[in-house]
């Protein structure tokens, strides 16, 4: 079915509109820059005040990072794109049917209405251990921790044995077998979607119009995956905190978790990404054509850490590079900890990060104004396909280790421009919640 007159899609493929696409901010030595990203948050304060786990709810805030230095330059080795990239397709809306005007933006992928062949994405899991050296004594009414000295230590790439069992656990292990990077099968509302990864399910069924009704030549697949050796980090003190550690007479259980929670501020570890880590990835030969995700155990993110009022940040995506955005990464944690309700657990939080570094590698992929919604605030304009439906569950998939992942529901194309749906069963998101577009512009 050839998009109405309300969602005339033009398309191209390469790099044509990236001169759109604002630039990065990178990481220590050097002057700060802001970069601004939404963010996946949860209220933690909440967990202290009485509210049940199952009553919290994942909210999407945007913030500004500060980061610091030149970013990082890649060498280019990517051949479908030419500057050592992620390949992308450009797609120009015109006359949209929300706003009646043209949007141009860049999807991770090869073109769906005229280009249905596989992409193939690289991927490099990187565990971190995570060492920080104050721990929590206690916190106030007002959600203020108490603090001392302590140090705590966790790490993703080895077995975890007080909130994990054998054989599935290896937090970064689990990851990989994930359907975010394995084969399941999906089904959304009758139609097969094929034997395939979660994101592609989704990527095929939001263009469903568009393939055919056939997209069985069309993937945006996450390949090769592969764990990379763990990376240390020793966290200044006042830049991180942990709480409930087994063992530490200072460290009463404030949450009544399995085992240590640890908290980062995520001003100190996005300037570390940016200006330590990419760099050295870099120089492994991991380069802008393969998407790193930062991989933390049972560890969120705050600014700052002794404040559960800002946390807590479960994930993230964003880039770097200068003059155009070249890197794109990932931040993502696995809470099996208990401190958050089932449906925040595992792999829920990095199917909604993932999905928007796909859908929009860069942030800003300009779509007319949407907000109100589910779980977001204020106004948004951005394609952020995890944000209006942020905490809204997918059916939950068993995979052939027995372990349950969680997945959440995704926002399709179609729901933020308005018109016909391009999607599966006409259809705005993955599981039918959005049975129409995102409506009259928000703050109109």
């Amino acid at each position: 079915m050839k998009p109405t007159r309300s969602l005339s899609v033009c398309l191209l493929s390469g790099m044509a509109a990236m001169a759109m696409l604002s630039t990065a901010s990178a990481a220590p030595p050097g002057p700060a820059r802001d970069r601004n990203v939404t963010v996946t948050v949860v209220n933690g304060a909440a967990l202290i005040n009485g509210e049940g786990a199952q009553q919290l709810s994942l909210r999407s805030q945007q913030m500004s990072l500060t980061s610091y230095g030149p970013a990082p330059r890649v060498d280019a080795r990517d051949h479908d794109r030419g500057d050592g990239g992620l390949p992308l397709w450009v797609f120009h809306v015109h006359n949209a049917a929300r706003d009646g005007l043209d949007h141009v933006g860049a999807i991770v992928g090869t073109n769906p209405f005229f280009s249905k062949r596989a992409s193939r994405i690289p991927v490099v899991i990187v565990p971190m251990i995570i060492t920080t050296h104050t721990v929590a004594t206690g916190v106030s009414s007002a959600g203020i921790f108490s603090t001392a000295p302590g140090d705590a230590t966790q790490n993703s790439g080895v077995p975890q044995s007080t909130c994990l069992t054998a054989p599935n656990n290896v937090p970064s292990k689990l990851i990989e077998q994930s359907p975010i990077f394995q084969n399941a099968p999906f089904n959304f509302g009758g139609v097969f979607m094929g034997n395939t990864q979660y994101i592609d399910a989704v990527q095929r069924a939001q263009f469903y119009q568009a393939l055919g009704q056939d997209p069985d030549n069309y993937h945006v697949l996450f390949s090769p995956v592969r764990i990379i050796s763990p990376v240390a980090l020793d966290v200044p003190a006042n830049e991180g905190l942990a709480a409930d550690v087994p063992g530490n007479a200072n460290s009463p259980n404030l949450f009544g978790t399995c085992g240590t929670v640890q908290f980062l501020d995520i001003n100190w570890f996005d300037s570390y990404i940016n200006g330590t880590l990419l760099p050295q990835l870099a120089q492994q030969g991991i380069g802008a054509d393969t998407i790193p995700v930062f991989f933390l155990y049972n560890t969120n993110i705050a600014s700052p850490v002794t404040d559960l009022n800002s946390c807590c940040i479960l994930g993230y995506h964003s880039f770097a590079g200068e003059p155009t955005p070249s890197q794109t990464y990932a931040v993502a944690e696995i809470d099996v900890s208990g401190l958050f309700p089932p449906g925040i657990e595992n792999t829920a939080v990095l199917a909604h990060e993932m999905s928007e570094l796909v859908n929009d590698p860069y942030g800003d992929n300009e779509v007319p104004p949407w907000g109100h919604i589910g779980q977001v605030g204020g106004c948004q304009e951005n394609l952020e396909t995890g944000d209006p439906l942020t905490g809204t569950a997918m059916t939950p998939v068993t995979m052939k280790n027995g372990f349950t992942y969680q997945l959440q529901e995704l926002t399709f194309f179609s729901w933020f421009f308005g018109g016909q749906s391009l999607g599966v069963n006409g259809w705005y998101s993955s599981n039918g919640t959005f049975t129409t577009d995102a409506g009259p512009l928000c703050g109109s």
